[in-house]
């Protein structure tokens, strides 16, 4: 069996892969967005998740896609999802007949 790590925070992402390599602060990235400083901070702590209008304003920052960033946050919510939520008990419908 294979164990593989839950899904990164796309505000992980955000602060490991693309703000210390530019070595750019949060609230430098909020500036240039035109988003309040405290919501990308918040991202890049994992206090908070990814809206749909910050998605947009990355990729348009990065040159990289709306989904990609989407995408992070989706695998997140999943995972933290399936460590939170109890369907064992749930009969699927084929078998409810």
């Amino acid at each position: 069996m294979t164990i593989l790590a839950d899904p990164s925070h796309p505000g992980e992402v955000l602060a490991d892969l693309f703000l210390a390599p530019l070595q750019m602060s949060a609230g430098l990235l909020a500036r240039r967005l035109g988003v309040p400083r405290t919501r990308i901070e918040r991202l890049v702590k994992g206090e908070t998740g990814l809206t749909a209008d910050t998605a947009l304003r990355l990729s348009a920052f990065f040159g990289n896609t709306a989904e990609m960033w989407m995408n992070l946050q989706r695998a997140h919510d999943l995972a933290a999802a399936r460590r939170a939520v109890d369907v064992s008990a749930i009969v699927p419908l084929e078998q409810a007949a």
